[in-house]
């Protein structure tokens, strides 16, 4: 099908995933005609019918332009009452003109496909009822049809675990998707926390039969069905999903309605509720007003304290008891009258009107009146209260402030009487006059408090206070007493701070011991390390910087003395200043454990030790002259053999490269160059004696020569490997020539061509530069025969080719062409007038190690059928030339 659209309605596409040949599959197909045929029958059965077949029971037109008038709620054209194919085919077409009239577009779904009984079109045809009937018309935040279902199923299953709905088939096969759209309207239904993702066909079952029995959803789908399909049929599966959606959308609108109408009920009942208690509360306010005004408004006094006490108690209760409750009733009673005015006009209801006297205006004018009788009442009492507590507040803060200090000064004459600052250290005496500070403080913080206790004292005695003769008397005793702590006072601070200047002075010179001694311990006792520790030089240089360091260290002797001498004197002079003033010390110097014994132990120790330290330079100053020369004698003959290896190494390269004379003549100056190397032997021997006794005198670098011995053995191995290889390498050359029949010619224009394509001139050629050294040569090859060329080359794949595979390469491939002739010559000589060869007459005509060779080349190919030990020609040419070669 196409999209159904239409400009009016704006109809969903049909969607582009209806293949019309996929209703073939059987699976599908019966799970469309199961699932088509309970949805048609969940409307037809409320016209009293219902269908058993779907494509034969809407074959007349009768039922399906029935099932349209349910669905639809509108009433068709009469249809046709005829058994003829002609009325049938009318009652068909009446239905599908109802349907394009709704916005749908039906493409090749003709009415005679359907009285013929066509299920695939029959199928199609519902699929596009369901669509627009039971589908189009679903809109979820902006979302409709399809996607508003999906999105419908994702937004009331998102709670649930082990559910997740991305689409309208695989989603569903587990039944879970079911089972949480069930529970989320209705969880009473179904118990979700027993269910289990590995059994979907309890869940399935569970969710189809509970949708039936309670939620009148019929059971449209088959749980072997689906979960015995790799992937359900998505219309079978969108179509009972809607099913869900109608079914709770549609409960939830009818809650809704009937929601609304309680709410209507309750808001009535509740506005005449608060009628009512605005007019209770009103009438209880204003007689309660009315009560107390009178009690406030009485001005009686009373002639004692007691009685003026209990009335401002009364007055208490009154502002902590019963006014507070009256004050949230009035705060209440106004939130009230405005809230149900506010609900009265949302309500499109009469303003109230309270009965006469009850407006919130005339609460307001008595509370008014209330709280003016209760301020002037309160006034009343405080100026009568105040009144009569004058004199006795007097007397009692004297008594209290009196008390207080006599508290306050209890133990302070003997305090201020104690020498204890006598034998006090300097810490302690800082101590003491800190804490003799802070009395001083507090003393003249208490002066105040006298001043108050005089002050008082005098004003009892304006006021003719009865007990004034043992006021005075308390009085005087605490003036007195105040003057004698002063005094005290004084004579104390000046002890204490003649007693901190003479220890501020022992402490300076403490400290300053401790400055001068502790650098100086350090100092000696980096220089007994310095002398003890055992160095470790390696050159005449080293030694000859420790000996002129410790040269420059002896010199320093002489201050450091002085320096001794100067911290002893600073000690003499702690001990004289004791002595003189009879200081109690007590205790050690605060600022370092350092002692003037201790000093004089550890100078007496570097004294000793100078002399201990001058030998041992000396026996090291001679043990490193001896390595110089051991170094330079090393040096002298590895910076002559190094030279000389690295000459021969280049002589022996060009020797290789360069193409003076026969391979014979190459041969011969190789072999003059082989024994002048094994003759210089003995010089390497004589350097690895040197290097010996460098080893044992541990010595380690050497700024004589850039060679070391294990260079000169790596050079000397190199250069023997070197001229036994470039041997081997001419005397290869030798064979193949021989063997190859090559010319000397040949064999120089074929070491040209290699050493000019040897760019590196490493002894080797790249396989590129090769394969420009072919063309060069004449060859015409493509990828195929050059790989198979390298193959021979270069077994190994290493991307290199040497010379001597070069040349059995050009050899091989410009040998002579009667290889083949000469093979067949020599079989004959052999074989006589037979076709073959015996392996005894091998081991007769050839001497032993040949024959025995040839006969076991020959041993894998078979000779003649019925001859044993016997090779044809074919299997000795094979044997002895190999296939490539012949």
């Amino acid at each position: 099908m196409d999209q159904y659209d239409d400009d009016e309605n704006h109809y969903m596409p049909q969607e582009d995933d209806w293949d019309r040949d996929l209703l073939l599959d059987p699976a599908w197909e019966k799970q469309q005609r199961k699932t088509f045929t309970a949805w048609c029958n969940s409307h037809l059965r409320k016209a009293g019918t219902q269908i058993d077949n779907i494509e034969e029971d809407f074959r007349d037109g009768l039922k399906l332009m029935l099932l349209l008038e349910v669905i639809s709620g509108e009433r068709l054209a009469k249809p046709e009452r005829g058994k003829m194919r002609v009325h049938k085919i009318s009652n068909v077409n009446k239905a599908l003109d109802f349907i394009t009239r709704k916005g749908v577009k039906l493409v090749s779904i003709g009415a005679e496909e359907i009285v013929d009984g066509n299920a695939k079109m029959t199928l199609g045809m519902i699929w596009t009822i369901i669509l627009r009937f039971a589908i189009q018309d679903i809109s979820v935040e902006e979302t409709s049809a399809k996607e508003g279902l999906l999105l419908w199923c994702q937004r009331k299953t998102a709670p649930y675990k082990n559910v997740n709905i991305q689409n309208f088939h695989i989603s569903w096969k587990d039944g879970l998707g079911f089972c949480a759209l069930i529970h989320r309207h209705r969880p009473e239904l179904i118990d979700y926390g027993k269910l289990r993702k590995d059994d979907p066909m309890t869940n399935l079952n569970t969710a189809f039969d509970v949708a039936e029995k309670y939620l009148d959803i019929p059971k449209m789908l088959d749980a072997e069905d689906i979960v015995g399909t790799a992937r359900p049929d998505e219309k079978a599966i969108m179509t009972y999903v809607s099913s869900f959606y109608h079914a709770f959308s549609g409960a939830q609108k009818a809650e809704t309605a009937a929601n609304r109408i309680c709410k209507v009920l309750a808001v009535n009942q509740e506005n005449e509720q608060l009628m009512e208690d605005y007019e209770k509360l009103a009438s209880d306010l204003l007689e309660w007003i009315r009560r107390t005004i009178p009690w406030l408004e009485n001005r009686a006094p009373e002639n004692t304290m007691t009685a003026m006490q209990q009335k401002l108690e009364d007055f208490r209760d009154y502002r902590r008891l019963h006014k507070p409750p009256k004050v949230q009733e009035k705060c209440q009673l106004e939130i009230n009258f405005n809230t149900l005015q506010t609900k009265l006009r949302l309500s499109n209801r009469p303003a109230f009107m309270p009965s006469e006297g009850k407006m919130v205006s005339d609460i307001a004018n008595s509370w008014g009146s209330l709280e003016g009788a209760e301020k002037g009442y309160e006034e009343w009492l405080l100026n009568e209260i105040r009144r009569l507590e004058r004199l006795d507040h007097l007397a009692e803060k004297f008594r209290q402030k009196a008390a207080i200090h006599e508290a306050w000064t209890e133990g302070k004459e003997e305090m201020l009487h104690n020498r204890d600052f006598e034998t006090a250290t300097l810490s302690e005496i800082k101590a003491l006059l800190k804490k003799h500070e802070a009395f001083e403080s507090d003393l003249a913080a208490h002066q105040d408090r006298v001043e108050q206790i005089a002050a008082i004292a005098q004003e009892l005695n304006e006021l003719d206070y009865y007990d004034s003769p043992s006021v005075n008397g308390r009085c005087q005793r605490i003036c007195d007493q105040w003057d004698a702590l002063g005094a005290l006072t004084q004579k104390r601070s000046e002890a204490l701070q003649r007693t901190e200047k003479l220890l501020e002075t022992i402490d300076q010179l403490y400290l300053e011991f401790a400055k001068r001694a502790a650098p100086f311990n350090n100092w000696m006792e980096g220089a007994m390390e310095d002398l003890q520790d055992t160095f470790i030089v390696h050159t005449i240089e080293e030694i000859q910087g420790l000996s002129t360091a410790h040269e420059q260290f002896k010199a320093t002797l002489p201050e450091a003395d002085k320096e001794r001498q100067a911290i002893l004197g600073i000690h003499n002079e702690i001990t004289k200043i004791v002595q003189t003033y009879h200081v109690n010390m007590a205790g050690i110097n605060p600022y370092t454990t350092i002692n003037p014994q201790e000093i004089n132990g550890k100078w007496d120790k570097v004294r000793q030790l100078v002399p201990q330290r001058d030998q041992a330079l000396i026996e090291e100053h001679a043990r490193q002259q001896n390595n110089e020369r051991l170094r330079r004698q090393f040096a002298n003959q590895a910076n002559v053999i190094g030279p000389w290896i690295q000459t021969k190494m280049e002589e022996i390269g060009r020797i290789s490269i360069e193409m003076h004379g026969t391979l014979e003549d190459q041969l011969t100056h190789l072999r003059q160059y082989e024994k002048s190397i094994v003759n210089y032997k003995p010089k390497i021997d004589q350097l690895e004696g040197d290097h010996q006794l460098i080893q044992e005198a541990l010595i380690f670098d050497n700024k004589h020569t850039n060679y070391t011995m294990e260079h000169i053995r790596v050079g000397w191995e190199q250069l023997l490997t070197t001229i036994a290889r470039t041997i081997n390498e001419i005397e290869n050359q030798v064979l193949t020539r021989d063997a190859k029949g090559i010319s000397q010619e040949q064999l120089n224009e074929f070491r040209a061509s290699f050493n000019h394509f040897d760019r590196k001139k490493t002894g080797y050629v790249e396989m590129e530069d090769f394969k420009k050294c072919l063309i060069s040569m004449g060859y015409n090859m493509g990828e195929a025969e050059f790989a198979r060329i390298m193959s021979i080359v270069d077994p190994n794949r290493l991307g290199l080719v040497n010379f001597q595979s070069f040349i059995d390469f050009m050899s091989r491939e410009t040998a002579d062409t009667d290889t083949a002739d000469q093979v067949v010559a020599s079989f004959k000589v052999l074989a006589g007038d037979k076709n073959y060869i015996l392996a005894d007459e091998l081991r007769r005509e050839l001497p032993p190690d040949q024959a025995e060779y040839c006969i076991a080349r020959m041993a894998p190919y078979a000779g003649p059928d019925g001859v044993p030990g016997a090779l044809d020609y074919m299997s000795f040419s094979t044997a002895l030339y190999g296939e490539s070669d012949l």
